[in-house]
């Protein structure tokens, strides 16, 4: 990856309001690979205390999506074109983290694994809570 496409995908990385929100941090941007964290706060949990799996789903979208715009040496936007999660536990940790693969980088269309895991601060352990499968597709 060029250091133009890294600070491309950085850039946008900031420049998102959703992600501002989520507090959310680029942990690493290589090509065909994107990983983040995000801190827990209140609004993403159920009762329990665990993430909500909305939270989950939002995360692996944007993880993905990044990840697939990392596969291409151009400037580019990408859409969701289909998105499967399996939970595998109770997300419980202080803050999730996701580290998404391109498996297969089209033209237009790419398929990602993002793999979606808990982290506990104290420990520094991950565990491992959700595992996806998503394609996305090249609008521009």
């Amino acid at each position: 990856m060029t250091p133009q496409k890294k600070q491309l995908i950085t850039d946008s990385f900031s420049r998102s309001e959703t992600l501002k929100f989520y507090k959310a941090e680029l942990l690493e941007v290589e090509t065909d690979f994107i990983s983040m964290k995000i801190p827990k706060m209140d609004v993403m949990t159920r009762k329990a205390g665990m993430f909500n799996g909305a939270m989950i789903a939002s995360l692996v979208d944007v993880s993905s999506g990044y990840a697939a715009v990392s596969h291409y040496d151009e400037d580019c936007y990408v859409v969701t074109v289909e998105l499967k999660v399996n939970y595998l536990r109770p997300a419980m940790g202080d803050a999730l983290v996701s580290k998404s693969y391109v498996v297969k980088g089209g033209a237009k269309i790419s398929v990602i694994r993002t793999e979606i895991y808990t982290v506990d601060e104290n420990s520094g352990s991950e565990s491992h809570v959700a595992t996806s499968l998503v394609t996305m597709m090249k609008i521009k």
